[in-house]
């Protein structure tokens, strides 16, 4: 579904601020993966993979003018087909969040990577949707999920946590001048709380286990015959 709000927030000091920490940071991630098809889940206003050097980039939305029109819990791609899928802000204002990482996880191949990025609630971002003046609108009204959940919830689908990288440490002020003159808390917050930015960025990949066939030791089953074959033998001469 598209996100109520999304395109205004966008065009504010907010937006752009956080926007401009993530496209730097994705360009960085991005650009080391390599493949054959690269898929980007939602928010159609960025090129979330411009500094990806995969041939077939696709982008995916449920409205707008993008490559594939389609609900994001039923990609009409094959399973095990896509090497590379990014998507920002897409679990937290969805409904069903489970829905498109279990449909992530179908389509990517083994050892194929996704890259989320999100608004973090463990931050000065996420207590302001606590206060009693927060207004309902975008970005306030999502559901925010913090880092360690998320990791959970890929770690039950497979997926191993790679590397993630917290920013947007400034206060959520809508003026710009009130933005610029708390920069300076980029710095110290990466070095002395980097677990609080307003946003991360989570990479992780499919790890797929492959199966151990254990053969049966021949050796170990033919001793205990040649044992009872002498013992029959040296039974049978009693007897006689």
């Amino acid at each position: 579904m598209s996100i109520a709000g999304l395109d205004a927030w966008l065009q504010t000091p907010q937006g752009k601020y956080v926007m401009a920490w993530e496209q730097a940071t994705l360009d960085k991630m991005v650009a080391d993966v390599f493949g054959y098809h690269a898929l980007q889940l939602g928010l159609p206003q960025f090129d979330l993979l411009a500094q990806n050097r995969i041939p077939l980039r696709q982008l995916a939305h449920d409205s707008g003018k993008v490559d594939v029109l389609c609900d994001l819990r039923q990609l009409p791609f094959a399973a095990h087909s896509i090497d590379l899928v990014v998507m920002t802000h897409v679990l937290e204002f969805h409904d069903d969040p489970h829905g498109i990482l279990r449909e992530v996880e179908r389509v990517l191949i083994p050892e194929g990577e996704v890259i989320i990025a999100g608004f973090n609630p463990i931050s000065i971002w996420g207590l302001r949707r606590r206060l009693p003046n927060c207004p309902q609108h975008f970005p306030w009204n999502g559901r925010y999920l913090s880092l360690a959940r998320l990791k959970d919830w890929l770690q039950l689908l497979g997926f191993e946590a790679e590397s993630s990288r917290f920013g947007c440490y400034a206060p959520p002020f809508r003026n710009e001048r009130w933005l610029k003159r708390w920069h300076f808390l980029e710095a110290s917050g990466q070095r002395w709380w980097s677990f609080a930015g307003g946003v991360y960025v989570l990479r992780a990949v499919k790890r797929v286990h492959s199966m151990r066939l254990i053969m049966p030791n021949w050796k170990q089953q033919a001793t205990p015959r040649k044992a009872l074959s002498a013992v029959t033998k040296k039974e049978a001469a009693r007897h006689d």
